[in-house]
Order: structure tokens, then C-alpha cells, then sequence
């Protein structure tokens, strides 16, 4: 989901990211200073790999459950800062 648009993503667990995963986020990387990443239940480790990924592109990655992840968001949007968030379902 970014600020104005939002982008369907078919990953449902953590453990399977990959930069292909961000593919979107990274096409727009100019636009992104912060990704939220919504783990679902709880906040999750990323993958060291896919974190030099994109922070290399710029982008600072917060991952946390997917409801923290929501409320964030809002937060952000209302600063106007330049978000986006990846959300695993609750399951």
C-alpha cells in the first residue's frame, strides 16, 4: 500500500521474501524513504540480504505485526511522509 496507491501482493508468510517481493516498492524506491512490513501477529526478522536490498535503495524497513503496521501508516501519512507498507494478513 503506498500513499495514493494500492498494489496487490500475494506473499501470506514472512519467511518467503525476496526482493522480487518488493518489486513494486523498489520501482518506486525514489518515492519511499519507509517501508512497514506487517509480519501478521507479531513482528518478525527480515532477511539480512533482502534489508541491504533496500537499504541500498534508500529505504528504511520497519517490520512489526500487521496491526502496529496499519496504525503507523496513518501516522506517517498524516506527516506526509513518504511510506509504504507490505501487510501479511492476520490469520
Amino acid at each position: 500500500m503506498f500513499q495514493n496507491e494500492t498494489v496487490e501482493w500475494s506473499t501470506s508468510c514472512i519467511d518467503n521474501l525476496s526482493g522480487t517481493s518488493f518489486s513494486a516498492i523498489l520501482k518506486n524506491n525514489s518515492t519511499i524513504e519507509i517501508l512497514l512490513i506487517g509480519c501478521g501477529t507479531g513482528a518478525k526478522l527480515i532477511k539480512t540480504n533482502l534489508l541491504v536490498e533496500l537499504k541500498n535503495a534508500g529505504i528504511t524497513v520497519e517490520p512489526m505485526d500487521t496491526g502496529a503496521a496499519c496504525r503507523t501508516f496513518n501516522v506517517l501519512i498524516a506527516e506526509d511522509r513518504r511510506v509504504a507498507a507490505a501487510l501479511i494478513p492476520v490469520a
